[in-house]
């Protein structure tokens, strides 16, 4: 095993053949939340190992309220959670909007929880998966990832990058990825910077699976702490995150927003969306 090091960029040299097993790939139930798709499955991470065993490119977007009404004023945003493969109810407003107004029985499923399952499920398994994690401050992937090379020895993790990095960083960044093709890439920018990164350069990965992970680097490497459980369990860890970081107020306005949006669009005539 060789290491490389870079400015901002490790990469682990791990020769590796990722063996591909056929499966029958299922596609998961489509709904829509405000116009945007959320993909219903009984368990999305072995969803995800299935695709890894097929070599299938997927973006997973985790949406929440605040995405949703971001992307009602972002085009490009929007566009982009329209073509992702896989779209998981990540915050409380969409869960509840699919259950009261859709009435469909589904419960959040917070990306920082997909990412967390589908890696614990690649070390038991035993798969030769490579993995890289790219964002956050600088130092902070790299202990994100050292977290989960300690937990699980076996994870194949090819390096890591920070998000902070001049443009000639960037582009080699790229040409690295490009050489190593990771097959699970996980994207800490924050919304919608790193959707919009994904859809940009997941051509250089066809076959990976690349999903944006928000601040779970943060989470991982100690720099921030979750919600405690019965915030979660009662839909309120908004309330935490802005109790850690007050600047988000104004972005947790898109809360409210979505509410008075879900009602307008749902029991106006006239303003009802399509459910399928």
């Amino acid at each position: 095993m060789n290491i490389i090091k870079f400015d901002r960029l490790t990469v682990i040299r791990h020769c590796s053949k990722f063996n591909c097993q056929e499966t029958m790939l299922k596609f998961p139930q489509k709904f829509f939340v405000l116009g945007l798709p959320v993909h219903i499955l009984e368990n999305y991470p072995n969803w995800l190992l299935d695709c890894l065993k097929e070599s299938k490119g997927t973006h997973v977007v985790t949406l929440n309220a605040e995405m949703t009404m971001q992307a009602e004023r972002n085009f490009p945003l929007a566009k982009i959670i329209k073509n992702a493969e896989l779209v998981i109810p990540d915050g409380a407003g969409v869960a509840l909007y699919l259950k009261y107004l859709l009435g469909e029985k589904v419960k959040r499923f917070p990306g920082i929880e997909l990412a967390e399952t589908l890696l614990q499920k690649i070390a038991q398994e035993q798969m030769s998966t490579s993995i890289f994690f790219y964002g956050g401050a600088p130092g902070v992937a790299v202990k994100a990832a050292d977290l989960w090379q300690r937990k699980f020895p076996t994870l194949n993790i090819l390096g890591t990058h920070s998000g902070y990095h001049s443009s000639a960083e960037e582009q080699q960044l790229l040409q690295t990825l490009s050489q190593i093709q990771p097959q699970v890439i996980f994207v800490g920018l924050g919304v919608p910077r790193q959707e919009l990164w994904i859809a940009k350069h997941r051509d250089l990965c066809p076959h990976s699976i690349w999903i944006g992970v928000g601040g779970s680097f943060d989470i991982w490497s100690g720099r921030k702490t979750r919600a405690p459980h019965w915030l979660a369990n009662n839909n309120l860890e908004w309330m935490y995150r802005l109790y850690q970081e007050p600047w988000r107020w104004q972005r947790m306005l898109a809360l409210p927003e979505f509410v008075f949006k879900s009602f307008i669009y749902r029991w106006i005539p006239g303003g009802m969306l399509p459910k399928h």
